[in-house]
């Protein structure tokens, strides 16, 4: 029976049951550890993600490629690289999709690709379509530049990247949770922005602690709007230590009595927390509040309702007692453990995990340019045997059609290298043309170029860390935003302000010729058939949302703030600006403008002086205002104009005498305040006349759009080309308009493209 037993079984390895499983399970959990739960601090990707990436890389599916199948994709996953199961794949992928559950995502995808309230209700990868988002691009810009290790796939067929080339600790930016055997990680998402400032200070100062670092890193930030209430100090000890908790908690306003939370959690659902809510009601545990309704859309993605029974219900202590008992607030664990260039897990403090990720990119960055660096100076090489070859163009020839080994005798004859003999023999026989000779030449100089440009980055340390800051910097601009998470310090049992409770919608703003204010929801209403106090009218309405800041000019060139939501209803009267405001007695309110901080306005006055300012100095905190340009006596403020394209665009003067200035938005300067510099010339004796000339329109002109000029009823209509008779420098006279156009009634600004007049 012994002599019929295959050779395999007659050969196999004794051993104890208990070492075998010993090391079958320590085989087993490192391979868990090493290649499937724990992201590597290089790209921060786990190993089925790495795959994904690269594999729709591979199929062309960028973020400019038209969408694809999702059932594609996963089947070139598996079938090249993963030869796993297509669901836990495709749910992967769909992580790496959905916009509620990264921050920054790397799939772009068309179909339902699940819900904030349900994750997992995607629909099938038959149904789905997908592409990489261009933050993916991080992974993939310097893939193919000698940066990265290949290994064998699975089957040995193929090759694929050990690690991919990120450009940005993606680790950081966008987290990762996992479980392994004996330990787990939880890495959560960060803000690109912050995290880029705190890289390039950690370049520049190398001995920079971690104080340094949480200046710019303020906390995590989750792709939800709700706030983050952890104190600073407890979230610099888990940056400290690598372990720690973050809270979040819902963010709510009161309207009409009714509480309405807007923005949950990071992973919170409303269909959970609104069974959390009912069933306490059902419970009586609630019985101050009525009702609860899920009024959540596509319009308002988060609306959860809760209905106090009256309005004398204490909203802070009703919204404190469920944030604790439902998922209105959460904690997320924070576990900084991840695989670390040395390729051991390892929990890694904040200041270790930025300073480790720059030795892996200034490794990467290290790769690149020698790996670009030897191919230039392969090309060079091949370059120079082809300017050899042109210089000694007949006699190459005659070896050629002569010789029987034309390798080694042109090796010989001009004492070439084996490569550049087989370039010169491989040349087409167009490419002997003296153009060619050139191009060649051209080519080597600019090649040369690039060589000392390498050499000198890889050989001086300043200009290494320079380029690395600057490819930070660019990636930074390219792919940041703006916080999303506000960090918020708040106290058990705190009564909201009115700006942390209230609805921001959009809302437009009346003002009377008497000064009387108040505000109107939506922006459907017309001024026009607003009724007003007898003797009163309507001086001029601005279309804003409720939270934003609205700037009120007066006559003296002073400027007031008051916020959209302290205004009172449009449904009476309103209120006089004076309860508000103090204004400057003999003043009166002329404009109101509100917008962002970082928007421009033209602002002059008809003296013909003026000057670009930001909107945010315009703010002040002070009831009486500050001064903000100087008028001259008898002069007036003209209507602000709101700057679009500082750089492109032009400014159309207009003098009550009929004489027009176009010239450059840009060359006005930018100013906090004061009188400005001269837009058009006046002349003394013009100014000082019984009919006195004035600066009477002043409209911002694209260079796309036709200026219309209206005087009676008729009109003057300049192209951009006519413009040009009436283009000069800034502080000219300008041009006088046609006989019968020299009155001016009106200015329209028409785009070209759309025809639309702006007046």
């Amino acid at each position: 029976m012994k002599d019929l037993l295959p050779s395999a079984i007659e050969d196999h390895e004794t051993m104890p049951f208990q070492e075998f499983t010993q090391k079958a399970y320590l085989n087993y959990s490192m391979y868990v550890i090493l290649d499937r739960a724990l992201p590597h601090i290089g790209d921060g990707l786990k190993p089925v993600q790495r795959r994904i990436i690269y594999a729709m890389s591979q199929l062309g599916l960028l973020s400019t490629a038209k969408f694809k199948k999702s059932a594609r994709t996963v089947g070139d996953v598996l079938g090249k690289f993963h030869p796993h199961g297509d669901s836990a794949c495709y749910e992967a992928m769909v992580l790496l999709a959905q916009p509620f559950s990264l921050r920054y995502p790397l799939v772009e995808g068309q179909g339902n690709w699940g819900d904030p309230n349900d994750p997992k209700s995607f629909a099938a990868m038959r149904y789905t379509e997908s592409r990489l988002s261009p933050y993916a691009q991080i992974f993939l810009q310097e893939l193919d530049q000698g940066t990265v290790d290949w290994v064998p796939n699975f089957d040995g067929t193929l090759k694929e990247p050990t690690l991919l080339p990120a450009r940005l600790p993606n680790i950081l930016l966008n987290g990762s949770t996992g479980i392994a055997v004996g330990m787990a990680t939880n890495l959560l998402p960060h803000n690109l922005r912050e995290v880029s400032k705190a890289l390039i200070h950690l370049i520049d100062n190398e001995d920079a602690d971690l104080a340094d670092i949480c200046h710019f890193i303020k906390g995590p930030d989750f792709p939800t709007d709700a706030e983050i209430i952890t104190p600073i100090s407890e979230i610099m000890e888990s940056y400290r230590t690598g372990y720690g908790r973050i809270k979040m908690r819902a963010k709510f306003h009161v309207e009409d009595s009714e509480i309405i939370f807007t923005a949950l959690p990071h992973h919170a659902s409303t269909e959970k927390i609104y069974e959390q809510i009912a069933a306490q009601m059902e419970a009586k545990k609630l019985p101050m509040v009525i009702d609860i309704r899920d009024e959540s859309d596509h319009e308002d993605p988060t609306r959860l309702v809760v209905i106090p029974k009256s309005g004398k219900i204490d909203v802070s202590a009703l919204t404190d007692h469920l944030f604790a008992t439902t998922d209105l607030e959460k904690s997320y664990s924070v576990n900084m453990n991840m695989i670390g260039i040395n390729g051991r897990p390892q929990v890694k403090n904040l200041l270790d995990l930025l300073t480790e990720w720059l030795e892996f990119r200034a490794e990467t960055v290290r790769k690149k340019l020698t790996f670009r660096l030897e191919n230039l100076l392969d090309r060079l090489h091949i370059l120079d045997g082809f300017l050899i070859a042109f210089l000694n163009l007949d006699e190459v020839i005659k070896i050629i059609r002569g010789s029987d080994h034309p390798k080694k005798d042109l090796i010989k004859a001009f004492s070439l290298t084996e490569r550049q003999a087989v370039a010169i023999l491989e040349i087409r026989l167009r490419q002997l043309a003296r153009l060619e000779e050139i191009k060649l030449q051209s080519e080597k100089q600019d090649l040369v170029s690039q060589r000392e440009t390498l050499e000198k980055i890889l050989g001086n340390e300043t200009a290494f860390k320079a380029y690395i800051k600057d490819n930070i910097r660019s990636d930074a601009k390219k792919y940041g935003d703006k916080r999303r998470s506000p960090i918020k310090k708040r106290k058990e049992a705190e009564k909201f302000s009115v700006t942390d409770v209230m609805d921001i919608e959009p809302v437009t703003v009346i003002l009377s010729k008497n000064g009387w204010i108040r505000s109107a929801k939506g922006h459907e209403i017309n001024p026009a058939t607003v009724k007003f106090k007898s003797g009163d009218a309507l001086l001029g309405y601005l279309r804003t949302r409720s939270d934003k800041p609205i700037v009120f000019l007066d006559s003296t060139g002073r400027s007031y703030r008051l916020f959209a939501h302290s205004l009172p209803s449009a449904r009476g009267n309103g209120e006089p600006l004076t309860g508000h405001l103090s204004i400057t007695p003999n003043a009166h309110i002329k404009f109101m403008v509100s917008g962002e901080d970082h928007h421009h306005f033209l602002v002059a006055s008809d003296s013909g002086y003026g000057f670009i300012i930001k909107f945010a100095d315009f703010l002040t905190q002070y009831k009486n205002g500050k001064a903000i340009i100087s008028l001259k006596k008898n002069h007036e403020l003209l209507t602000p104009e709101r700057v679009v394209a500082l750089e492109t665009d032009n400014i159309a003067s207009i003098t009550s005498k009929g004489r027009l200035l176009i010239f450059a938005l840009n060359l006005l300067p930018y100013l906090k305040k004061g009188q400005g510099n001269k837009i058009i010339s006046i002349p003394k004796k013009e100014r000082h006349s019984t009919d006195p000339e004035r600066l009477q329109f002043l409209k911002i002109l694209p260079s796309n759009a036709n200026l219309i000029i209206h005087s009676g009823k008729h009109s003057l209509k300049l192209t951009p080309g006519n413009q040009m008779d009436y283009t000069g420098m800034r502080g000219h006279r300008g041009k006088k308009l046609p006989r019968g156009y020299q009155t001016v009634d009106r200015v329209d600004i028409v785009p070209i493209e759309t025809g639309n007049h702006k007046k």
